[in-house]
C-alpha cells in the first residue's frame, strides 16, 4: 500500500495538468524517497514529466480556501543538489547556524508560549539542515525537534504553525530511512486503519530494491491551521527535474504534532497532488543551496 495515492477520478478538469500529476507522483524513485518511506512504492511506472507548462498547478479540491500573499518572485523552481553539510535556511550571515542539541528542555513542545505566526512569506529563521539518509531535514532550537530517542526518532515540536511544518518535514525525512521507517510510522503517526495499512505495506515492500534519487525539500504552504490540526502542502524536488507538492495533515496529540494518514494508508486519500511550474505562493524552504 502506497503512502501516497493518486485519485483515480482525478481526470476531472485540466487533462494536461492531471497527466503531469500522475506521471510525476507515480514515478517510483520519487514516491520511494519522499512519500512512501523509501520502500513502499508504485511499481512499474516510468518518469514522464511534461515540461514547459506555464499553467499553475490545480490546488487540491478539498483544501480549505486560503489567501496567499502576493509579491513573491516567479521563477522556475530549482534546488541544486545538496552537499553533506549543515546549512542555515534563511540566514544572511556567513556563519552557519549551530545545530540545536538532540534533547532541548526549553524548545519544541517544551516551550509554553511558542510564536503563533503562520509563516506565509519568510522561512523559519535559525534553522540547521542535516541529512536523514539522503534527505536534508530542518532542525530549529525554538520549533523542534527537541527530543531524540535512543534509536534516532526525532520528536517534540512546538505547538505552533512553524512546529507543524518542521514536524511534517522531519517525519517525511525520517520515514524515508529504511532503518527507521517502521518505528516512525508506529510513533509519529496517529493510530488507526491508515497507520496499520501503511505499516503492513512497508513491511511487504522493504525487500524491494530502490533506485537512488536525489530528493530535497523545496518549500511549504500552510493551507489551514488551528491549535489542534494543520493542513500543509510540502513541496519537494526530484533530481532537479521538477517540483511536486503533497498534502500532509498534522494533528496535535499527546503533546506533539503527529501525521494523520488516510484510511487507505496514504497521506492524501482522494486529494490529487500538484506539479508546480513555480514556487509562487509557497515559502521557499530548503537545505540545498
Amino acid at each position: 500500500m502506497s503512502l501516497f495515492r493518486k485519485d483515480p477520478d482525478s481526470g476531472r478538469g485540466d487533462d494536461d495538468a492531471d497527466g503531469e500529476n500522475g506521471s510525476f507522483w507515480q514515478q517510483r524513485g520519487f514516491v520511494a524517497a519522499v512519500i512512501v518511506v523509501g520502500a513502499v512504492a508504485v511499481c512499474g511506472v516510468v518518469w514522464v514529466l511534461a515540461g514547459g507548462s506555464d499553467k499553475p498547478a490545480t490546488q487540491p479540491s478539498t483544501s480549505p480556501s486560503v489567501v496567499v500573499p502576493s509579491g513573491q518572485p516567479t521563477r522556475e523552481p530549482s534546488v541544486p543538489p545538496a552537499t553533506p553539510t549543515e546549512l542555515p535556511s534563511s540566514s544572511t550571515s556567513s556563519r552557519p547556524t549551530p545545530p540545536p542539541p538532540p534533547n532541548n528542555s526549553t524548545g519544541g513542545c517544551n516551550n509554553p508560549k511558542p510564536d503563533q505566526t503562520i509563516p506565509r512569506v519568510l522561512a523559519p529563521p535559525a534553522v540547521t539542515w542535516t541529512f536523514e539518509g539522503q534527505i536534508l531535514i530542518p532542525l530549529q532550537a525554538a520549533g523542534g525537534p527537541a527530543a531524540t530517542s535512543p534509536t534516532g526518532i526525532r520528536s517534540c515540536f512546538a505547538h505552533s504553525p512553524t512546529g507543524a511544518v518542521l514536524a511534517a518535514m522531519v517525519m517525511l525525512g525520517q520515514v524515508s530511512n529504511q532503518q527507521l521507517g517502521i518505528e516512525v510510522l508506529e510513533t509519529r503517526t496517529m493510530p488507526g486503519p491508515g497507520r496499520d495499512k501503511a505499516i503492513a505495506g512497508l513491511k511487504q515492500e522493504m525487500a524491494t530494491p530502490q533506485t537512488p534519487v536525489n530528493v530535497q525539500f523545496a518549500g511549504f504552504k500552510v493551507l489551514y491551521y488551528t491549535p489542534g490540526r494543520a493542513l500543509l502542502q510540502i513541496a519537494a524536488e526530484l533530481d532537479n527535474k521538477g517540483v511536486g507538492a503533497l498534502p500532509i495533515t498534522m494533528v496535535w496529540s499527546h503533546g506533539d504534532w503527529r501525521v494523520e494518514l488516510q484510511d487507505d494508508g496514504s497521506f492524501n486519500g482522494q486529494v490529487s497532488p500538484d506539479v508546480l511550474s513555480t514556487l509562487t505562493g509557497y515559502v521557499r524552504f530548503s537545505g540545498a543551496s
